[in-house]
């Protein structure tokens, strides 16, 4: 694996293009994707979702080449079949216990295990692997990553709506996630070993059979070489996608470096994190975060510009200014969540306009 790569998957809701509702006949998009697609496409627990991933990209461009490639092909694939795709990280109205399971032994074991906290799982994410040299070194950047994922998630908030309701969210996503266990922001941990022996001890003791049930919001990939960001959810547009992922690799690259200089950027407890995941859930772009140094809230587009003040000398190396100064466009015209919101009011509370609006961003700038 080389440095600093990407790959990056989307998960996507399959539509009914009468109902608006979930349809479960995601395993003919898959069975169709098999032949162009090979491994690039995967069936998910709930049959109403198909997952695709990206091959291993070398930068961001061919990372975008994929992402479109991918969201275009996923499209085409289900118009045959009668249906439409969304990328949300809910669906504005469907019902969890209507949903249908894909037949896995994996899934199976899952559903038997945790039940209802299972079959409730009802969201669509999006997760990048950035790629590092070494568990050593990933897990200090990885340590020192955590204090930055509200601020990509507040970017990435697409799921305001549960079973019909308006949450009050801008994602409700990751409230439905934090059922299960072994999610949510890790913890710090001093070394690979320490981590390694916390997963050994999961498995040992039967929480777990391998690292691949640690969901956390951010995590050191158990079979390869990378750090894997978990925390968003799927973001409409393609753009939002790629700046996103961007912006990851470039926080990569910056801790990366900081840490070859034997600089450190100053690591945050969990527990003080959390109250900045909380809020971007709950308020996203339009709220304020806690600046901890400075120990006082601040708007988030205070705090977005610092961001992009911290990554700025690494974007041009990477290539990815373009990409990652998207997130101008995004606080310009509101996240998922926010243009979801929006659609909702302007309708008078029509959920169905509110997944015809998911539905055709999904497209944007793919055809």
């Amino acid at each position: 694996m080389s440095l600093f790569t990407l790959g990056i998957e989307e998960e996507f809701q399959t539509i009914d293009p009468e109902t608006r509702d979930l349809r479960s006949h995601m395993s003919k998009i898959v069975e169709g994707g098999k032949i162009s697609l090979q491994e690039r496409v995967k069936a998910e627990m709930h049959q109403a979702v198909v997952e695709v991933g990206t091959n291993i990209c070398y930068n961001i461009q061919q990372a975008r080449d994929e992402v479109i490639y991918l969201r275009k092909h996923i499209i085409e694939l289900a118009d045959a079949q009668n249906l439409k795709v969304a990328a949300a990280g809910t669906h504005p109205f469907a019902d969890w216990q209507d949903q249908l399971i894909t037949d896995n032994p994996r899934y199976d074991a899952l559903i038997d295990e945790m039940r209802d906290v299972a079959r409730g799982n009802l969201i669509f994410g999006l997760h990048v692997h950035v790629g590092i040299e070494n568990r050593n070194q990933g897990l200090e950047i990885l340590n020192a990553v955590r204090y930055f994922l509200p601020h990509i998630y507040a970017l990435s908030t697409n799921s305001p709506f549960w079973c019909g309701r308006n949450t009050g969210f801008k994602s409700y996503r990751s409230k439905v996630f934090d059922k299960f266990p072994r999610t949510g922001i890790p913890e710090f941990f001093a070394s690979a070993s320490e981590y390694d022996d916390y997963v050994n001890l999961l498995v040992k003791t039967n929480c777990i059979d391998d690292g691949k049930k640690i969901w956390w919001d951010i995590r050191l990939h158990p079979y390869f070489n990378t750090i894997e960001f978990r925390i968003c959810d799927i973001p409409m547009r393609a753009d939002e996608t790629i700046c996103l992922a961007a912006l990851m690799q470039a926080l990569v690259v910056k801790i990366y470096k900081l840490l070859k200089q034997n600089l450190n950027f100053r690591s945050y407890r969990k527990v003080l994190i959390n109250e900045n995941k909380w809020r971007a859930a709950r308020y996203g772009i339009q709220g304020k975060l806690i600046d901890f140094g400075k120990q006082e809230e601040v708007p988030y587009r205070n705090l977005c510009d610092e961001l992009l003040d911290f990554v700025d000398d690494v974007l041009d190396e990477l290539g990815s200014r373009h990409e990652v100064e998207y997130i101008r466009t995004i606080l310009d015209n509101g996240t998922g969540a926010d243009r979801q919101l929006a659609v909702f009011e302007q309708s008078g509370g029509d959920l169905k306009k509110v997944v015809d609006y998911i539905v055709e961003e999904t497209k944007l700038g793919v055809f």
